[in-house]
């Protein structure tokens, strides 16, 4: 597969990437949430996913060297990032061929339930002597969805926001997670041919506005009232998992 490189894809691929960074700048995630439903609405889901994994991969690792606590949490986290990798190979073509539209609808649909997630007052807590247990069942769930939307934020990210975690440390969490998805899926895309050298290039080309954006977002990050800014953002992505998933209606 390769980027189609007309002004139009170039120009929403751009605008794509300086909303999704900026969106990231401030609450600290969304940028493949973003990115995912923004092109998938141009573009097919696979080709999107491709352009984001460079984007996501340098921002990803540039949170997760920010954090105190890289190897307490490795440890503690480990097998969550093991299923992570098993669901996201183990789902490798969900994006792919005449699973494209599907992929469309099912990334749709995660994004509704993010953004309910969000809007609502619900708070989970997970006990520490479930961890052992529910730690791969998360991360192989998150990886299945990872490999059908390229969206790896379900329900990964509820699940770190039940463990108890500083705030410090639960944005480290999020990086190693994030990371570790975004390694998963481009070896998946790779395996199925979708991220080659010319998806590559593209992607490279991609991390300069999603950079961009991210600094621009923790600028504003100190300026805006952080809830007012999350509601409109979980408000907008129902808006656009909505659009997404009313292809099934067609």
């Amino acid at each position: 597969m390769s980027f189609d490189a007309d002004p139009f894809s170039i120009a929403v691929a751009t605008l794509t990437f300086l909303l999704a960074g900026f969106v990231k700048g401030v609450i600290g995630l969304g940028l493949p949430t973003v990115a995912m439903g923004l092109l998938s609405t141009v573009m097919a889901p696979a080709q999107a996913a491709s352009l984001l994994i460079v984007p996501s991969f340098v921002t990803n690792v540039w949170q997760l060297a920010a954090g105190p606590r890289f190897g307490a949490l490795a440890r503690r986290l480990w097998p969550m990032m093991i299923g992570v990798v098993a669901g996201t190979l183990a789902g490798t073509g969900f994006m792919q061929g005449g699973r494209a539209e599907q992929a469309a609808i099912a990334l749709g649909v995660a994004l509704i339930a993010y953004a309910a997630l969000g809007l609502s007052a619900l708070r989970f807590s997970v006990p520490p002597r479930a961890e052992g247990w529910l730690g791969p069942v998360i991360g192989l769930v998150t990886g299945l969805v990872t490999a059908a939307t390229g969206v790896f934020v379900i329900p990964a990210v509820p699940y770190l926001g039940a463990l108890g975690l500083k705030k410090e440390e639960l944005i480290q969490a999020l990086g190693l997670s994030f990371t570790v998805s975004t390694v998963a899926l481009a070896a998946a895309l790779a395996g199925g041919g979708s991220f080659e050298a010319g998806v590559a290039g593209a992607s490279a080309a991609a991390l300069v506005p999603a950079l961009i954006g991210m600094m621009f977002g923790g600028w504003v990050r100190g300026r805006v009232s952080e809830p007012v800014f999350r509601r409109c953002f979980f408000l907008g992505l129902l808006a656009l998992g909505a659009h997404l998933a009313s292809r099934a209606l067609y």
